[in-house]
């Protein structure tokens, strides 16, 4: 299948439950999450440049505001990452059409690296499989493996060995949007300050959660929802614990700041409650911007060429 490009759609995920264990001598922290990818996208587009041009970036898009274009983003990095890895040629010109909120806990960095590493697989036609994707992946970061397998999964380690999880129905998510994002390496930060002294245990995954999805009661699973990362998120942004209060208030099944947030994901219990639940949070005041999807969707797949 000889083409000049493709175009790989990619999903946001919400984190269903995020353990954090104590920090490491290495300056990490264990972490054992459970992703759930939901259906809002970034579209990348990976072409072959004219020659000589190199690895080129550009963005567009609802939340391409303050996106870079050079090195610094993941997507440049993932480009490089399979030119060097296979001795492909330099020559492609990248383009991400956004969607996933930037810095909002939503993978959406990670979304277009896994793009890419897609995106590049297909158009040199390497014929990789998902699993050795997946292990190119873990080297950009902990979220860019399970962009790339989509669904639901459990990530331990730093959150980059994927494993699929049984789980049955549709869950409907209205999320909602901070003007402003924040910065992972800060709300670990203060995660850490704020549990200075205490004993963390070790991460593990929530049986309660596990038993809800495998069920596919949503009612359940809005009970489950964890993260040990919220607690400094709204510290840092306090405004965070009024949108969780606007969710509970409007009949959401559960309420939770997505990774190291700012997004806000509320579980509903299908499409009435969704809008209903758009509404008052547009009309609270406390959120930048609202928006519906639904989960589980498949992770990062090709979906036309050029």
């Amino acid at each position: 299948m000889s083409t000049n490009g493709v175009v790989v759609r990619v999903p946001g995920k919400v984190n269903l439950q995020l353990a954090v264990g104590p920090l490491d001598p290495d300056g990490y922290h264990e972490v054992t999450t459970v992703f759930q990818a939901i259906s809002l996208f970034d579209d990348v587009t990976v072409k072959y440049g004219p020659p000589n041009s190199g690895i080129s970036l550009s963005v567009s898009g609802a939340t391409s505001a303050g996106v870079p274009t050079d090195e610094s983003n993941l997507a440049y990095k993932a480009a490089k990452l399979m030119v060097t890895k296979y001795g492909l040629s330099e020559d492609v010109a990248i383009h991400l059409k956004k969607e996933i909120p930037v810095a909002g806990g939503m993978a959406g960095g990670s979304a277009d690296a896994a793009g890419v590493l897609v995106g590049i697989d297909a158009l040199f036609e390497l014929g990789l499989s998902r699993d050795e994707l997946e292990i190119i992946a873990a080297q950009l970061g902990s979220d860019v493996p399970f962009s790339i397998s989509g669904g639901i999964a459990i990530g331990t380690g730093r959150g980059d060995q994927i494993t699929p999880a049984l789980s049955r129905g549709t869950y409907h998510w209205v999320l909602a949007l901070a003007g402003q994002g924040l910065s992972t390496p800060a709300v670990y930060n203060e995660c850490d300050r704020l549990r200075e002294g205490l004993a963390i245990s070790k991460p593990q995954v929530g049986d309660e959660l596990m038993q809800a999805l495998r069920a596919g009661d949503s009612i359940a699973l809005g009970k489950a929802l964890s993260n040990d990362l919220q607690a400094a998120a709204c510290s840092l942004r306090p405004a965070l614990r009024l949108v969780l209060d606007v969710g509970k208030d409007y009949g959401a099944l559960g309420g939770i700041v997505s990774g190291s947030g700012p997004t806000v994901a509320f579980l509903v219990e299908d499409d009435d409650k969704s809008l209903d639940l758009t509404v008052a949070l547009s009309a609270s005041g406390v959120v930048s911007g609202v928006v519906r999807a639904s989960g589980p969707v498949h992770g990062a797949r090709v979906v036309s060429t050029l």
